[in-house]
C-alpha cells in the first residue's frame, strides 16, 4: 500500500530536456471560468501582425491563487536583491523599424 500522506517535500519531479529548455514568452493573456483559469502565453515578434499561442495553461482557481501568492512571493524577493520591477503599461505597436 502506498503511503498517501507523502511529504511534498518528497515529491519526485521530471524534468525532461525539451520542457528544461523552456519557451520564450512576452504576453500572457487570462481567461477563467468557473472552474478553470486559462493561462496563453504568447510570443510577439517586431513588425510581425501575427503571434502564436507558444504555451496553455489550465489551472483551477484554487491552483491560479496559489500560483499569484507564489509569483508575489518571488518577486518581492527579487526585488530585494536586484531592485524594483518596472511595472508599466504598454502597447503591442511593435514598429517595422529596428535599430542595432
Amino acid at each position: 500500500m502506498e503511503n498517501q500522506d507523502q511529504n511534498p517535500q518528497d515529491l519526485n519531479i521530471e524534468l525532461t530536456d525539451d520542457i528544461a529548455s523552456g519557451v520564450f514568452s512576452n504576453l500572457a493573456l487570462i481567461n477563467h471560468s468557473s472552474t478553470e483559469f486559462v493561462l496563453d502565453f504568447i510570443q510577439i515578434m517586431p513588425g510581425i501582425p501575427k503571434a502564436k499561442v507558444k504555451s496553455r495553461i489550465i489551472l483551477t482557481p484554487e491552483h491560479a491563487k496559489r500560483l499569484l501568492s507564489a509569483l508575489t512571493d518571488n518577486i518581492q524577493k527579487y526585488e530585494q536583491q536586484f531592485g524594483n520591477v518596472k511595472d508599466e503599461t504598454y502597447h503591442l505597436n511593435f514598429g517595422t523599424k529596428g535599430q542595432a
